[in-house]
């Protein structure tokens, strides 16, 4: 699927990390794009790479080469001031271990954002209100975190991170921390949201059944991608890469 109209897009970008051992390719010329409104799933080991994508799409960190766009604005040319309004205007951010204020209720931990946004704090109170509800946690919502179940808390982070309503929302194994039962009925309330929202997101997952029910995956192996889909075989820029380039792909079956 190539596209022009595609939300993000990666080209061949690669970042390398100094240690006290040498340097260390975290991304070796990792080429993909995302389409708006879809939900796409990113797999692989420990090391692979995962956590470093993340970070550089949530433009944490720049790449060494190659450039990432967002509707067509290459986020590694912008200044740190407008990568902070770029990610408080677009960015939605899920995280395995909740990262909740634990000093504040839930319904004071979803609206947040809103409040930092420079939102009233009874349109942000209106909007929380909304979204707790839509997440089953109305009766919870006067709780701190310390009083909820692991799968009530990661409910509360996901209603946090579309609350400014996120144009892309990332998410670092968001049900990592919770066993099958729950990961599988949090998965089911971040669904729903995407959809009903249209936002797109690219969730990092070790949960092969889970990701299966995204629209696409792919998968990180030594910093290098591997593109799977149960449609077809996507590259961002295949046709304008050398034929001689090394490409690595996989198609990930049913």
């Amino acid at each position: 699927r190539l596209s022009l109209m595609s939300a993000i897009s990666f080209q061949s970008v690669s970042k390398i990390f100094q240690t006290a051992r040498g340097s260390f390719q975290a991304l070796d010329n990792v080429c993909f794009d995302i389409e708006e409104g879809e939900f796409f799933g990113l797999l692989g080991p420990n090391g692979a790479g995962k956590t470093t994508l993340l970070s550089l799409l949530g433009t944490l960190a720049k790449p060494d080469s190659g450039t990432i766009a967002f509707e067509g604005t290459v986020l590694n040319t912008l200044n740190n001031r407008k990568l902070a309004a770029f990610r408080n205007l677009n960015l939605g951010f899920i995280f395995q271990f909740y990262q909740l204020l634990p000093e504040f209720t839930a319904l004071e931990n979803v609206m947040m954002p809103a409040l930092i946004a420079g939102i009233s704090k009874s349109e942000a109170q209106k909007k929380a209100k909304a979204l707790v509800q839509e997440l089953g946690l109305e009766q919870r919502s006067l709780n701190k975190p310390s009083a909820l179940s692991g799968g009530e808390q990661q409910r509360v982070a996901i209603a946090r991170a579309v609350a400014n309503a996120p144009r892309l929302l990332l998410a670092d194994e968001p049900t990592g921390n919770l066993d099958p039962g729950t990961s599988g009925y949090v998965f089911d309330a971040l669904t729903g949201l995407v959809r009903a929202s249209g936002l797109a997101a690219l969730v990092a997952t070790h949960n092969h059944e889970l990701a299966r029910r995204m629209d696409r995956r792919i998968t990180l192996s030594g910093g290098k991608i591997a593109i799977g889909t149960w449609q077809q075989i996507v590259l961002c820029d295949f046709f304008e890469r050398p034929r001689d380039r090394e490409v690595m792909v996989t198609v990930v079956g049913d």
